[in-house]
């Protein structure tokens, strides 16, 4: 498995959006935070349209993190921003820091791992439990799940069924933060897993046939420097079914590998080396959502965190370019909107917040 097709030369275009503060911290499309801001009133946020009437009428796509929390959120000891798409531009709404803490203070349930983050999609959370050894590892992975509350006259709580799985013998979870995917109609849930040894695993729980849950696939085992990264889930081959992206670092040097899964089982589709990883606590890594139909691309940096790479997953994996960054990524990457109008936002190491468009140059509208 070759090299990836890259851009010979890094191209211009990623600009600075002007903060009066700077950046310690910030959460994509599709986080609890940028949900709750979405939700809060702090901003007017689009809606898409609803759904027709008409028995008749093509079914809606099902929406995801573009439509459902369209924003991206940053925020250091000074301040924070809401950020969005206005046009082709990204907009900033500027807000209080101690807002913006209680935002983000429910991302670490009661009972996680101090310090990590959960997975939240419809009905499910996921979340690490029971740390064990010293960098963040679990002994546990905790799936709670709304049930269908029936029709009462009186108000009552809504039923959660909450089970915990292991990881197995001689193993835990990693420092890394679950994700959750939509496969064949049903809710599945991603982990990495730890040991024995050096070695580590992207792992799959979903329910069996008798509705309960279970770690039914782990792709092998792999050896490096630190654990595999889960680097996104996204529609990579436009067939409307999800793949995975993770980082492996055998060398200390970023290999990216593409899975799919199917039949209970992963297959590597495709790897290529030259790439950083996101860590436990920061996406250093962000899906590109195509356009309806249209496949999913990644934002992700070189090995050197100098450069933003654009990367298609259509049947390999192929650089559509590689963007100059005006210094080192370090505190997360995010994208605002779809395809190649899609503006992708990158935490630069020194507080700063950079911007580059997913083709061309972006716009910056304060």
């Amino acid at each position: 498995m070759s090299a990836p097709a890259a851009a010979e030369e890094p191209s211009a275009g990623a600009g600075i959006i002007e903060l009066p503060f700077k950046v310690k911290a910030m959460r994509g499309p599709g986080s609890e935070v940028s949900l709750a801001v979405s939700t809060s009133g702090i901003l007017p946020i689009a809606r898409p349209k609803p759904a027709s009437a008409d028995p008749k009428a093509p079914r809606a796509p099902a929406p995801d993190e573009t439509e459902v929390a369209p924003v991206a959120v940053v925020w250091g000891d000074d301040g924070g921003a809401v950020l969005s798409l206005d046009g082709d531009a990204v907009k900033t709404t500027l807000i209080g820091a101690e807002a913006i803490e209680g935002l983000f203070a429910s991302e670490t349930p009661r009972g996680a791992v101090p310090g990590s983050r959960r997975a939240l999609s419809g009905p499910l959370s996921a979340y690490l439990t029971g740390a064990v050894g010293g960098a963040g590892q679990a002994a546990g992975l905790t799936l709670r799940e709304r049930q269908p509350l029936g029709t009462t006259s009186e108000p009552k709580a809504v039923p959660v069924a909450t089970v915990t799985l292991a990881p197995g013998a001689d193993q835990a979870f990693a420092a890394r933060r679950p994700r959750i995917a939509i496969l064949d109609g049903k809710a599945a849930v991603l982990v990495v897993t730890a040991g024995p040894g050096a070695a580590s695993a992207l792992a799959l729980a979903e329910k069996d046939a008798g509705g309960a849950w279970t770690l039914a696939a782990r792709t092998p085992p792999q050896a490096g420097a630190t654990a595999l990264s889960l680097a996104g889930v996204g529609d990579f081959s436009g067939k409307g079914r999800p793949q995975f992206v993770s980082i492996r670092e055998p060398d200390a040097v970023g290999t990216l590998q593409l899975w799919s899964y199917a039949g209970g089982a992963f297959g590597l589709v495709a790897e290529a080396p030259g790439y950083a990883g996101p860590t436990a606590d920061i996406d250093l890594a962000a899906v590109i959502p195509g356009e309806p139909g249209k496949a999913a691309a990644l934002a992700l940096p070189a090995s050197d965190r100098t450069t933003l790479a654009i990367v298609s997953l259509d049947g390999g994996i192929v650089e559509r370019a590689r963007i100059l960054l005006p210094g080192p990524a370090a505190l997360g990457i995010a994208v605002l909107g779809r395809g190649e109008r899609a503006r992708v936002l990158v935490g630069l190491a020194d507080g700063r917040l950079a911007v580059a468009g997913a083709s061309a140059g972006a716009g910056v509208r304060p």
